[in-house]
Parts: structure tokens; sequence; C-alpha cells
């Protein structure tokens, strides 16, 4: 498959990367015939406008009179590129990290996959990949999850198939290097299908330029997710719960996800004693907010989990309260003891924050290890006798 039987062409944005972006362009050209390849200058002060001249009657040139990010370049790049009438475009880095020669890969993949967003996944465990990346990729991969409920081993990298389709019906705001972000989480919330691929890297410490502010966008970064874990809250997971309701029934789904016969005893108690934890720790308001993510990141059974945290519903709530002040009380002497309901008054609390956070925390590693030590202990003798029995239509 080639970039025409896909309707496909490149972009690249580049920023002061006069070391790699000659060669970076050579070898794409091998992979391109005509007008496909869009390069965006976002203001370069080096000498990428000379070297890009070199190339002016094989490529396209948008030029940004100031630096301007690279999430803005590549909305110049897509906008461009719909302009001209492509179907998918491949953006790739003009920092030589990312190899052209994989270009066959995404062209393959987005034949076998039409529509798909095609997704390059690097070796984030190979020799030279920067410590920060790596953690920066993980902790991206975490929240990717949380926001849509895929999975993807590479959620920052830069080698991407876009189908442009999609892109006409969502709008973008974000103009730094969490545009890559919100695009892919914009498009997996408009059901579009995302495939990984295995892609090369190449980290050369001698050439290669980052122009990534560790604090600055990291923080950019965290506030983008920080606004789409609530959009998730609020609006896409409830639909995405929907939808799967509507299709498989909602008593089927409850009870494959509470069964689930090949998920493990001790998973499963892991999963009631931590919705017991978040359930009781004083966190009000905030329980499943913090409860579903790390749940989630961790593999729990997400039924068994809330089930257990419901032990936080209004009727119990005056007991939990009350409990956590006692349990405090005996291990923080300072504040007014509370030794009654009549007592438990929205002054008692204020008086007795402390004593109540920390009995409140303690109560719930209380709660949550016993409720994982009993849950595990009736698993291990009533699944005995499950073993041998067929769960028919719950089989993955």
């Amino acid at each position: 498959m080639t970039l025409k039987d896909i309707h496909c062409c490149i972009i690249v944005p580049t920023y002061n990367n006069s070391k790699t972006i000659r060669n970076v362009i050579a070898e794409v050209l091998r992979y391109s015939d005509g007008q496909d390849v869009i390069v965006i200058n976002d203001g370069s002060t080096d000498e990428t406008e000379m070297i890009l001249a070199e190339f002016a009657s094989k490529i396209t040139v948008l030029n940004n009179e100031r630096n301007s990010g690279k999430g803005y370049s590549l909305r110049k790049g897509f906008r461009e590129a719909i302009r001209l009438g492509y179907a998918n475009a491949i953006s790739i880095d003009s920092d030589g990290q990312h190899l052209p020669s994989d270009i066959p890969l995404f062209t393959d993949a987005a034949s076998q996959h039409p529509g798909a967003l095609i997704m390059g996944s690097r070796d984030m465990e190979q020799e030279g990949v920067p410590g920060k990346s790596s953690f920066g990729n993980k902790f991206s991969n975490f929240w990717y999850k949380v926001e849509t409920g895929l999975t993807l081993p590479d959620t920052q990298t830069g080698y991407r198939l876009y189908p442009l389709e999609p892109l006409r019906k969502i709008r973008l705001f974000t103009t730094r290097f969490e545009t890559e972000i919100e695009v892919i989480v914009k498009m997996a919330w408009q059901n579009v299908p995302v495939v990984p691929i295995h892609i090369h890297v190449i980290y050369d410490k001698k050439e290669r330029v980052t122009h990534f502010r560790p604090f600055i966008d990291f923080t950019r970064i965290s506030i983008l997710n920080t606004w789409f874990v609530i959009l998730t809250l609020l609006y896409y997971l409830p639909r995405r719960i929907f939808i799967r309701v509507k299709k498989k029934g909602l008593w089927n789904i409850i009870r494959h996800e509470a069964v689930k016969p090949e998920e493990s005893n001790l998973s499963k108690a892991r999963s009631v004693g931590f919705g017991f934890f978040m359930g009781i720790f004083p966190v009000w308001g905030f329980q499943l907010l913090i409860g579903i993510p790390l749940a989630v990141y961790f593999k729990m059974n997400k039924v068994l989990f809330l089930a257990a945290a419901n032990i936080s519903i209004p009727p119990f709530i005056p007991f939990i309260i009350f409990g956590s002040y006692k349990f405090g009380g005996l291990f923080y002497k300072n504040g007014t003891q509370v030794n009654s309901f009549k007592n438990l008054t929205l002054e008692s609390i204020h008086v007795n924050f402390l004593q109540y956070f920390i009995g409140g925390a303690l109560l719930a590693v209380v709660a949550g290890t016993l409720g994982f030590l009993f849950t595990y202990l009736i698993l291990s003798v009533t699944r005995k006798k499950e073993k041998t029995l067929d769960f028919p239509g719950f089989i993955k």
C-alpha cells in the first residue's frame, strides 16, 4: 500500500530542528509523490527556512509568523490536508526520532482498518529512552484509559495516522503538546477505532532537540486531563455504560462483571476491600472520583468495588462519621469528645475535624482489611464448587 492508495499525506511540524529536518524530509519524500508532504515551520529562528527552500518544488510549506506550538501547527496541517482533499494524514516529528521507513506500516494498517486512528507504539523500555519520557508515557496511558476506556501502549507518540473525516466534526482548543492528547481522546469519544502498531524509535542525544518544557507542558497536560476526567464522569462514562447496557442488558453485564469466573479470589477480595476503604475514607464527595480511576488502573472488579464503596450511602453516613470520631478519639485526645449522635453537629465536625479525619482514615484501613479477609475466606470456600460449573455466555 502507498500513500496514494489510501489518499494520505504526511504532516511534519517543525521548530528549530535544523540538524535533523533535512534528512527527515529527504527520507519522507521517498514514500510520497508530488505534494503529499506538508511542512509547518513554527516560527523557527535557525536555518530551517533555508533548508525547506531546498525542497520548495516537492513539498508544501506553511509558515507561522511566530512560534505558536506543536498543536497549533498540527491543526494548521490538518486544515490544509482537508482543503487539499486527503482522507488521511500521517504526522511525523522532525527531530529524527521516527523512521520514515515505517510509513508502509501505517499505510498497510490503514488499508486493513479504514477510518481508524493508527498510533505508532514505541518500545519505551529500550536503551536510551529518557526516564522522564517513560514516566510521562505511563502517566498519559493511565489517564487515557480512564477517559476513554481504551488501553494503548503509547499515547504520547508523535508518529500517527489520522483519519481526517472525524476531524471535520471535532473542535480542538489547545495549541501546544497537549493537543496530541486532546485529539486522540476526542476521536475515541467519537467512536473512531484506535489501532496501535509497533514502530522503531531513535534517541540521538547529539542531534535530537526537544522543545518539551517539563514543568509548563506537564502542567498544561494535567489541566487538560483534569477537564477530560470531569467530562468523562459527567457524560462520556455514563454514555458508554448506557450503550453497553442497551446492547448487552444490565443484568448480564452486572452478573458477568461480578462473577468473572476467570478472575482469582484474591483479585475479587482486593476489589471489595478497596471499595470499603474508599467508601469510608474521609474525602466525602470524591470517593468515586478517586476510587474509580484507581480501580481501573489496578484492574480491579469494578462491580464489586462499587458495591462495596456504597457502604457510604446516606443511611450509613451518620454511623460512619460517628464511628470515625470514636475511633479517632482513641488516638487523638485534644478534641472535644463526641459521645452520642446528639453531639454530632456541623459545629462539632468543624471543631473536631482532625480527630474525625484520623479516625476515618484508620477506620477505612480496618474496614478495608476486614472486608478483604472476609471476602477472600468466603470465596475460598464457595468457589471450590464452582470450578466445574459452566458459565455460558460469559467466557470472553
